[in-house]
């Protein structure tokens, strides 16, 4: 199992390669996880890191009333080993930590394994954004889990 720990600034080339493999075209900038390293308050990003190699990634979004799951990826040919359920724990444990009552997430309508994978952490769909995902279009499955 790959071993977890914070994303770090000097890791988003590492997450940006893996980002482009598994996202494009719909991918984050680099930017936007420089940016979202800065909100220490309200975020939690991490990578999953095997040999001193990044080989997934995922971040949190927590506010008081409610927390986002912004980001999971783990590299191709590491999937089914799970290092995704593993990324989702962890993020689910802090944003219990932080007593948030909600979770949210938007997942690619396409994306069959990851809602599983969701649905079996306690996610159920709720709605559905028509094209989310740009530029590709592809439209995203809204999926909510409710602290009991």
């Amino acid at each position: 199992m790959s071993r977890l720990r914070p994303m770090r600034l000097a890791d988003v080339p590492a997450v940006m390669v893996l980002e482009e493999e598994l996202f494009a075209p719909d991918t984050w900038t680099a930017a936007m996880y420089r940016e979202e390293l800065a909100q220490t308050g309200t975020r939690h990003y991490l990578v999953a890191e095997d040999a001193d190699a990044v080989v997934g990634y995922a971040g949190l979004i927590a506010y008081a009333d409610e927390a986002h799951v912004a980001t999971i990826g783990v590299t191709g040919s590491r999937q089914g080993e799970g290092i995704g359920a593993q990324l989702l724990d962890a993020l689910l444990a802090e944003a219990d930590r932080r007593r948030s009552p909600v979770v949210l997430l938007e997942v690619r309508a396409d994306n069959e394994l990851a809602q599983g994978l969701y649905r079996r952490r306690g996610f159920a769909e709720i709605g559905r954004r028509p094209r989310y995902y740009q530029p590709s279009g592809t439209d995203a499955v809204v999926m909510e889990r409710v602290r009991a």
